[in-house]
């Protein structure tokens, strides 16, 4: 049995905690394969590696000199490989680097150059070998992940292996070149080198014991949650909460490897699970609160409508043709509301209206620009009465007006929309209703 180890940047960020990665991997014998992220911040002041990275793209694509932060960037990994006492030079691929940035810039190859050096350095600590993400990670000509491609080899690469380094947040393009993920795709990385070694548990490591049930910029030291199953998380990540990329479920998902999100600072905690099934209930009956700000509610009211066959997909379509993704589509009997992001709607705010009035010829439209949603996510809410009573009686005693109610047929959560300002008011609310 082989686990997957992913560290974050915070994990990282210095040769001291580089110590702490590596008592935690050697505790573990099944710990055999490390993704690395690039130095994070050491403090807040700080400057991520991969920040002065882009730093340094940016102002070699204009033409300007870039010494300033490449010198940061080398200053950096000196410290770390000073502070581990290792016999490691680094000078070629600095070489390296910086003739591709004075010769042809690349803006994916240079951001990914962190998290090479740093697995470089994991790998010579550990003793473990390295391998290079470029020649085992792969992408299509549209600059998606290729699976189909990826798999076979990196399956291939990693049998019999006793202990590897595979940096994370990049592979290769079609052409040889270098490809990122979005950034946080370090996370992405280990959830597709867990899938293709099958490993039995892939660890993410951080700087926090486990994902919280709500921002805590908003609630302070929330509640832990102990277990969340995929679905759940896929919720609450599209909502807007963070801990690890939400595209990192997808490759274990489907092959039903659990997550562990673990504290490198506190490795004694448990951290949360992130599975596919469980039996365990929630502490709580929800199992966790996100929201995000700035949507907009197009209200469409037409009697009769539901008798048209047509009339849903002569409004999607209004949207559609001005490339605006739907986010939810509330409705009532003679009305239909069409909830959208308001950044991508204003621009074409008039375009999708004189559409909605040609081809779908309504009684009324309304438009509400500054509306936030609030996901309250749980797979024990459905075995419990009450809990929309509760969230709707949290909110009234606030004197929080509700704009928007929508539930989806699984139960797995209820998303009500506020106006912005009432925004960290509600997710208070909701959460001092089901946890204080």
């Amino acid at each position: 049995m082989k686990k997957v180890v992913k560290f974050g940047g915070s994990s990282l960020a210095d040769a001291n905690q580089f110590r702490k990665v590596a008592e935690i991997i050697r505790a573990d014998e099944m710990r055999v394969f490390v993704v690395p992220s690039a130095p994070g911040k050491r403090n807040s002041s700080d400057t991520k590696v991969t920040d002065l990275l882009y730093q340094c793209y940016d102002m070699a694509a204009k033409g300007n000199d870039f010494s300033v932060p490449f010198s940061a960037v080398k200053e950096r990994y000196g410290e770390i490989i000073s502070g581990l006492g290792l016999n490691l030079s680094l000078s070629g691929a600095f070489e390296e680097i910086e003739s591709s940035l004075r010769d042809s810039p690349e803006k994916d190859y240079t951001a990914s150059r962190g998290e090479y050096l740093n697995g470089l350095i994991m790998a010579e600590f550990l003793g473990y070998e390295f391998i290079d993400s470029a020649d085992v990670i792969f992408f299509d000509e549209n600059g998606n992940f290729d699976g189909a491609k990826t798999y076979p080899i990196l399956a291939e690469r990693l049998k019999g292996s006793k202990g590897a380094v595979i940096p994370g947040f990049y592979g290769s393009s079609p052409d040889g070149r270098v490809k990122t993920f979005s950034r946080g795709g370090s996370d992405i990385t280990g959830s597709i080198i867990a899938r293709a070694c099958r490993a039995c548990t892939y660890e993410n490591w951080t700087d926090v014991s486990g994902l919280l049930m709500t921002d805590p910029h908003i609630v302070p030291n929330p509640a832990r949650i102990e277990s969340i199953t995929y679905r759940e998380l896929r919720e609450l990540a599209y909502m807007g909460a963070s801990v690890m990329h939400e595209d990192a479920i997808f490759p274990v998902k489907s092959a039903n490897i659990p997550i562990n999100i673990r504290n490198t600072n506190r490795p004694e905690d448990s951290g949360t699970w992130i599975v596919g099934n469980t039996a365990r209930r929630s502490k709580f009956t929800i199992t966790g609160i996100a929201g995000r700000k700035d949507f907009c509610a197009i209200t469409i009211a037409k009697d009769l409508m539901h008798s048209q066959a047509d009339f849903y997909r002569k409004v999607a379509q209004c949207f559609e043709e001005n490339n605006i993704p739907l986010e939810h589509l509330p409705s009532g009997i003679d009305t239909l509301t069409v909830i959208v992001q308001e950044s991508k709607f204003i621009e074409h705010e008039q375009d999708v209206l004189s559409r909605i009035a040609k081809f779908v010829e309504p009684e009324s439209v309304e438009v509400e620009a500054g509306i936030a949603l609030i996901a309250v996510v749980g797979r024990s809410m459905k075995s419990q009465t009450g809990t929309a009573a509760k969230i709707f009686k949290a909110l009234a005693d606030e004197r929080i007006n509700v704009r928007m109610i929508d539930q989806g047929a699984s139960e797995l959560n209820i998303i009500v929309g506020v106006l912005n300002p009432d925004f960290e008011d509600a997710v208070k609310a909701i959460y001092n209703a089901f946890v204080n």
